[in-house]
């Protein structure tokens, strides 16, 4: 190998690293800024890598693709695959939760039905993220709006009280002797 063509191979690995971190698409200009690079060269890394990864160079064809959208780039797993990766990842390999969507879903759980804003008044941070990631794991839905502010309201669903190994909210545990203040709960 050449010098050129080992600098070519590094590049092309430092674009990939950054994609596996990545959890939103990546423009040329961050990649280029990044490796301290010209966007014309960064252009190039990445159709190679496209290439790669589509197994036109010679190599075989992977399980995930790079793909443009939303003015960057990103690592997506192949539509082939959705179904088997999809059961991985929801089935086999459940995620821990964050203590921040366990914060959040104990403030649903005692206050439901409840909105973004109320779970975030009681929290003191932003949920929006949070709430997204429990909908999206099915531990929570939406349950119609606010009347007064339209807002969308949340409660639990029954996948979480099968999760917690519970027949029904009422099972929930008392809150009320956790409390400096012996509310019993977050009632107003």
């Amino acid at each position: 190998m050449t010098a050129e063509s080992d600098d070519l191979v590094e590049l092309d690995r430092a674009l990939e690293a950054m994609l596996m971190v990545a959890d939103e698409p990546v423009s040329l200009a961050a990649f280029a800024t990044a490796v301290s690079r010209p966007v014309g060269d960064v252009r190039a890394a990445v159709r190679r890598l496209v290439d790669d990864y589509d197994g036109l160079g010679g190599g075989p064809r992977r399980g995930f693709e790079l793909r443009e959208v939303a003015g960057g780039w990103r690592i997506y797993v192949r539509s082939e695959f959705d179904e088997v990766v999809s059961d991985f990842v929801l089935t086999r390999q459940p995620s821990k939760l964050s203590q921040a969507a366990l914060e959040t879903l104990a403030v649903i759980a005692y206050r439901q039905p409840v909105t973004r804003s109320q779970v975030a008044q009681i929290r003191a941070v932003n949920v929006d993220s949070v709430v997204r990631t429990l909908v999206a794991r099915g531990l929570v839905t939406e349950d119609g709006h606010d009347p007064i502010t339209g807002a969308t309201r949340y409660v639990t669903t029954e996948h979480l009280l099968g999760h917690l190994g519970i027949a029904s909210l009422d099972e929930l545990p008392k809150i009320s002797p956790l409390l400096d203040d012996g509310q019993d709960g977050f009632h107003e």
